[in-house]
């Protein structure tokens, strides 16, 4: 993995396309085991409106808030922050968009580079996040790189979700800026 230069960015209104991309082409035995309701997922147009509007959002009125990942330059992912409450707490998803970048174990590399835009432009004291409890890769990465885990429950984690069982773990600012001293 040394030789792949990760790095991450907000997301500008030319990405937006990618991401309509991502869920409106992706397999749905794959958003299914994500804990996507395919049903739920809008139209192009709906879904670019939304995501250009929170483009030039402030980030104390931003509902939702976007990073881009990228791999050698290359956009390959993103991890997307909803249900913010501004100065207090953000629950974080997170998504590889092709198959061949998911098996490369960049996912804790991109983590840890898209908590500090969180913690630091949304001036977070804690952040979530509510994976798929069976979907065990972003829950094995979470454990991973510090977040502490809740509890596991049934709730419908998101709009374009289906009712479901999670895993919540969370991360706090205190345990973030010890993360970045270690």
């Amino acid at each position: 993995m040394s030789a792949h230069n990760l790095s991450v960015r907000e997301i500008q209104s030319g990405d937006v396309d990618l991401l309509v991309n991502y869920w409106l082409t992706a397999d749905d035995d794959f958003l299914k085991g994500m804990g996507v309701d395919t049903q739920k997922l809008p139209g192009a147009d709906e879904f670019s409106k939304q995501l250009n509007d929170q483009v030039s959002q402030p980030y104390d009125e931003k509902k939702s808030y976007c990073l881009i990942w990228l791999l050698n330059d290359n956009p390959v992912g993103h991890s997307n922050a909803n249900k913010i409450v501004y100065a207090k707490e953000a629950f974080m998803h997170l998504h590889i968009w092709h198959a061949a970048e998911r098996s490369m174990g960049l996912g804790t590399a991109f983590i840890q580079k898209t908590l500090p835009y969180y913690f630091n432009h949304l001036q977070l004291e804690k952040l979530c996040c509510e994976p798929y409890a069976l979907n065990p890769s972003p829950n094995n990465t979470l454990k991973k790189i510090g977040f502490q885990f809740i509890k596991e429950y049934i709730t419908t984690p998101g709009w374009l979700n289906f009712e479901q069982p999670v895993n919540l773990w969370e991360l706090t600012r205190e345990k973030f800026n010890t993360l970045r001293t270690n």
